[in-house]
């Protein structure tokens, strides 16, 4: 789960330092309250398709997580090309307390561009890659997990949120 900056291939994704563009970022997110108010740390992870497994095991290690990411203000959001529909049986069904986006007929994934050929018994298709961005309250990158393995990557999140402090 080595965090890394740069891009994968042909597909250029937003690298440490840079504005994570047109999508959801801290600086776009903000809890109602009025003066209150205020710009959220954002982490986006990517993950290929809903109730799967490795999926559900790392929606849950960051919902396990949420109260401690909440008192950094972060706002968690897992996205996948899954439809709103089983966005939602997901949540529901374990309990998840991140947000789920739905990027099913958008182009979230091409622009971090995490939308990648991948291979499967010699078979080629496009998918997901395992992703995690971590942006700042002015919506820039601050650490990329490219290829993320489960176990323990919330973890590792959490730690890194916590360096960049209130």
């Amino acid at each position: 789960n080595e965090a890394t900056e740069g891009s994968w291939g042909d597909r250029r994704r937003p690298r440490r330092g840079e504005a994570a563009g047109h999508q959801p970022t801290g600086a776009a997110i903000a809890r109602t309250g009025g003066a209150s108010a205020r710009p959220l740390k954002i982490v986006i992870f990517f993950f290929p398709k809903a109730d799967t497994s490795g999926c559900t095991a790392e929606s849950i290690a960051f919902t396990n997580l949420q109260k401690e990411f909440d008192q950094l203000n972060c706002v968690i959001i897992g996205i996948s090309k899954d439809k709103p529909q089983k966005q939602a049986k997901f949540r529901e069904k374990y309990n998840l307390t991140c947000e789920l986006g739905a990027d099913y007929e958008n182009n979230v994934c091409e622009q971090f561009g995490v939308w990648v050929e991948k291979s499967m018994y010699g078979r080629k298709y496009m998918g997901i890659q395992r992703s995690t961005f971590l942006c700042d309250e002015e919506g820039i990158v601050k650490k990329v997990w490219e290829k993320v393995k489960v176990p323990g990557h919330a973890d590792e999140v959490l730690e890194a949120v916590r360096e960049l402090g209130n």
